[in-house]
């Protein structure tokens, strides 16, 4: 009785679940393996032009800290 109420549930896991799951699982393991996109590498390559921007704008502020207020570095 438990078994022939269990087998229905299997049954459509087995047919249609799981094929399922296996098709989108291999193909994003495809995705990912196949490393970044033409969009990706121009947008990483965006962001790092815009840190290094920061970075430039970081030290010239720091430089004009040191000059004006030498003591700014202990107060943080």
């Amino acid at each position: 009785m438990d078994f022939e109420v269990l087998m229905a549930p299997i049954i459509i896991f087995l047919v249609i679940v799981a094929p399922i799951w296996l098709i989108l699982h291999y193909r994003s393991k495809r995705q990912v393996s196949q490393g970044l996109t033409a969009d990706e590498y121009e947008t990483i390559k965006e962001l790092a032009l815009k840190a290094e921007q920061m970075a430039d704008r970081i030290h010239t502020l720091e430089a004009i800290l040191d000059a004006e207020s030498p003591e700014w570095r202990s107060k943080v």
